[in-house]
């Protein structure tokens, strides 16, 4: 199973209790994965306490931060696919660069990131 990287749409999922996502959540930690959650799609899922299910999932992923580099690729990105979105630019920028998966509920604004890269990525809709 490749890496997984989640966006804001599946963190709002595994606050829902979503089990397909879940599912594919459990899989990756069984088979040694340790899923992304890009910082800036933390800041936008994250509502405040206690938020248990959110809490519980991300206990099993790591937080990219989000820093200078990501931020200029990321704003390239948007410039290159006339996106606005800033924070789905971020999903993609590391996606690509670990050959992620993308767990998203948006998989047209992160295709077209992705196309605008002339690349590909494997989206799963949640």
């Amino acid at each position: 199973m490749p890496g997984i990287t989640y966006d804001t749409g599946a963190l709002l999922g595994a606050e829902r209790g979503d089990r397909r996502l879940w599912a594919l959540h459990r899989r990756s930690l069984e088979r040694g994965g340790r899923p992304t959650v890009p910082a800036g799609v933390l800041g936008q899922a994250w509502r405040g306490g206690p938020q248990a299910e959110l809490s519980r999932f991300l206990k099993g992923c790591r937080v990219e931060i989000l820093d200078e580099v990501r931020s200029c690729a990321a704003g390239d990105a948007c410039a290159r696919s006339e996106a606005s979105d800033v924070i789905e630019a971020t999903v993609v920028i590391g996606a690509l660069a670990r050959a992620d998966l993308v767990v998203t509920s948006d998989p047209g604004d992160i295709e077209r990131l992705a196309d605008a890269l002339h690349t590909r990525l494997q989206v799963v809709l949640v």
